[in-house]
C-alpha cells in the first residue's frame, strides 16, 4: 500500500503530553506570581501552540498584564519544556501495535501537529516513536499552522510516496478543520484535548481506542 498515507496530530492523539505542558505552563505561571493551572485546563487550552497556551494560561489565573508580550515568557517556557519534556508524557494505550502494524503494511506515516517542529522530534525520539514517521511537520516547518491545509500537504510531500491517498487523524477541531481544508477524510479520538466533544465537529470516524484505528483506517481508503 505504499500509495497510502495516515498523518497524525501530535499532542492529545499520538501522545498524553499534558503532564508535561502543565508543568512547563506553571513554571512560568508561577513565576509570575500567578496560581498554578489544574490538568481539566490545561486540555481544554492545548492545541494552538505553547503561545496560545500561555496566553490562555494567564487569562483564566488573573487576566493578560497590561501591552503583555508573550515572546520572552514563551521562550521560557520552550526551554524548560525542552528540558523536561517526557517526564509524564506517554503514548496513548494501543498506539504502538497500531504504528508496528500500518509500518509492516507499508503505509507511510506522518506526524502534522501545532507543536514547534524541533520538540515534536524530540518527545517522538525520548518516547521511541520517531522510527515510525518519515514526516514531522510543525507550524514553524513552513511558518503556518494547521488549520491551514499547507501544512498537512508538506507531511505527506515528505513521504515521497507516488500519487499518496491521505487521511488525518486528530483528536480536535483543529484537526477536522484541517482535514475538510484539505479535503482528505479524518479520523478522531475522544480522548485528547477540547474544550467540546471532538464528536461535535462531526469527523469521518470516532474511535475510542486504537485498537479500533486499524479498521477505521481500512474503511476511508475503501470509500475513498
Amino acid at each position: 500500500m505504499p500509495d497510502r498515507a495516515v498523518i497524525f496530530d501530535l499532542d492529545g492523539t499520538l501522545v498524553d503530553t499534558a503532564p508535561d505542558l502543565m508543568r512547563a505552563t506553571n513554571f512560568v505561571l508561577t513565576g509570575m506570581g500567578r496560581r498554578p493551572l489544574e490538568m481539566p485546563e490545561v486540555r481544554a487550552f492545548v492545541g494552538h501552540g505553547a503561545r496560545a497556551l500561555l496566553t490562555r494560561g494567564l487569562a483564566a489565573t488573573g487576566g493578560l498584564p497590561d501591552a503583555y508580550d508573550v515572546e520572552a515568557d514563551y521562550r521560557r517556557f520552550v526551554d524548560y519544556y525542552a528540558a523536561n519534556i517526557a517526564q509524564g508524557s506517554a503514548p496513548f494505550p494501543g498506539l504502538v501495535s497500531l504504528l508496528d502494524r500500518l509500518k509492516d503494511e507499508g503505509y507511510g506515516l506522518g506526524v502534522c501537529t501545532n507543536k514547534l517542529e524541533g520538540l515534536s522530534v524530540l518527545l517522538l525520539e525520548a518516547l521511541d516513536l520517531a522510527k515510525y514517521f518519515g514526516s514531522v511537520v510543525g507550524p514553524d516547518t513552513l511558518g503556518i499552522a494547521k488549520p491551514d491545509p499547507k501544512p498537512f500537504f508538506e507531511a505527506v510531500n515528505r513521504l515521497d510516496l507516488d500519487s499518496p491517498r491521505a487521511i488525518m487523524v486528530g483528536d480536535s477541531e483543529t484537526d477536522i478543520l484541517t482535514a475538510r481544508n484539505a479535503g482528505v477524510p479524518v479520523i478522531a479520538v475522544p480522548f485528547g484535548y477540547t474544550p467540546r466533544p471532538v464528536a461535535e465537529f462531526a469527523p469521518d470516524r470516532l474511535i475510542g481506542h486504537f485498537d479500533e484505528a486499524y479498521g477505521a483506517i481500512e474503511e476511508l481508503f475503501a470509500e475513498a
